[in-house]
């Protein structure tokens, strides 16, 4: 098939290469100049395992990138919206760039085509979408056959690429069965072992994304309360979490107790959710609780940092291993990282850092020319003289660290660990202070 994707970010990029890499003739579209010409030179804005190797074995094969969205239109069967839907200042999800590509579409588009709402919105969006379109093809005179289908993203960062190519599930919104038809040939590829597809109405497609990521951010900040009370009543919720994830009715998906969710869906997708229950005149107490729960939670290492050594922690220095909000990602929006580093340099401290993929995120988007952040190309170089290690981002590489190297460079053999990646009484033999989530 011919497609359009209006939108270059983390969602638009994914699904362009992985349709593209399916055969389909696919135009990207963005309207920064600079980083069309980069995509078109293989370089790719953002950190996604898989992702670059997609971006260059199709580039001007079956995958353009282009700023004129008439290129695409013109050329395409369907068309996918998948800009970004930022946090406005009130919580709700700001639909500008959404209603502005909807214009762009009603004001170009020279065929019958179908519009597939990528972006995550609220209910009533494809509504909106659709009548945005149509009222810009009056105003041109014409009139084509315009169907708007809700198709919301399920894609984990860290393994984006692999989620689109083997989906738990393809949600489909839409009430027209010929076009139903189409988006199943169009992900049917991805789809051959067994059938993934879900078919609902518009509305239910679009609640759909808002009510996954509210069950994740729930699971999520009920575990992280079950551990702050296993630190108060003596139990270990590492324990507890092998304990309930054993029940079938549970699962042991998401029952991990650190420093709370972050990222650029989770707290932006509880805001919004929240924000439209508001205006349904419904209170949403249990995602309200959820959403306070993990803006505390992000503070659990820093009180018990600030309880071992100081609230003044002048003269002390911390290593910092990971930046990014989870693993396999340079992305550090609503990073815990984040919020800790500046809570502790306001109380005097230095910083060492290290992050395999986020550090140039980090000196350019958060702590530009800080004087007391130091970077380091490697996790050991930034535990030189530290008074304590604090374990942020749960990479692969921070798993098995050699300790004895540790002890040779660290000033105090202290660690607190923000996701409990070690086993407490091994590295409590080895003579470290030892400090995680919920033990």
């Amino acid at each position: 098939m011919k497609l359009t994707i209006i939108g270059t970010g983390y969602v638009g990029l994914v699904t362009g290469a992985c349709f593209s890499e399916m055969g389909n003739r696919v135009y990207c579209v963005d309207i920064d100049d600079d980083k069309i010409n980069e995509l078109k030179n293989g370089i790719i804005p953002i950190f996604e395992p898989g992702l670059k190797e997609l971006v260059i074995r199709n580039n001007k094969n079956s995958l353009f990138f282009t700023k004129e969205l008439k290129e695409g239109l013109n050329n395409s069967d369907i068309c996918f919206i998948a800009v970004g839907t930022p946090m406005g200042e009130d919580g709700s999800a700001d639909l500008q760039y959404v209603i502005e590509a909807a214009k762009e579409i009603g004001q170009t588009v020279s065929q019958d085509i179908i519009v597939v709402n990528k972006s995550t919105v609220p209910v009533g969006t494809a509504d909106q979408v659709k009548k945005t379109i149509i009222k810009e093809l009056k105003k041109r005179g014409v009139n084509y056959n315009i169907n708007v289908v809700s198709n919301p993203e399920f894609l984990k960062e860290g393994s984006a690429v692999k989620d689109f190519m083997s989906p738990d599930r393809v949600v489909i919104g839409s009430d027209d069965e010929r076009v139903i038809q189409i988006m199943k040939g169009l992900y049917n590829p991805f789809t051959l072992n067994h059938e993934r597809f879900i078919i609902m109405d518009i509305s239910s497609a679009e609640m759909t994304k808002y009510a996954s990521n509210a069950m994740l951010a729930t699971r999520i900040s009920f575990m992280n309360e079950i551990a702050n009370l296993c630190e108060k009543v003596g139990a270990d919720v590492n324990l507890v979490r092998d304990g309930i994830g054993s029940d079938d009715r549970i699962g042991y998906s998401f029952l991990y107790a650190g420093l709370g969710y972050g990222g650029s869906c989770l707290p932006k997708d509880i805001k919004a959710l929240i924000k439209i229950a508001n205006d349904n005149n419904y209170n949403l107490n249990l995602l309200k609780a959820v959403e306070f729960v993990n803006n505390n939670q992000k503070l659990s290492l820093l009180n018990k940092i600030v309880k071992r050594f100081s609230n003044d922690l002048s003269g002390y220095k911390f290593c910092i291993w990971g930046l990014s909000f989870k693993p396999e990602t340079d992305d550090m929006r609503e990073a815990p990282s984040v919020l800790i580093i500046n809570k502790l340099i306001d109380k005097g401290a230095k910083i060492n850092v290290y992050d395999p993929q986020a550090m140039n995120v980090a000196k350019q988007y958060y702590f530009k020319d800080n004087p007391a952040i130091q970077f380091f190309d490697n996790k050991y170089d930034a535990v030189n003289n530290a008074n304590a290690i604090i374990l942020v981002t749960e990479w692969k590489e921070f798993r098995s660290p050699d300790f004895n190297e540790i002890t040779n460079r660290i000033k105090d053999k202290i660690i607190f660990d923000g996701r409990n990646q070690y086993n407490k009484n091994i590295i409590k033999d080895m003579g470290f202070e030892y400090y995680q989530i919920g033990s």
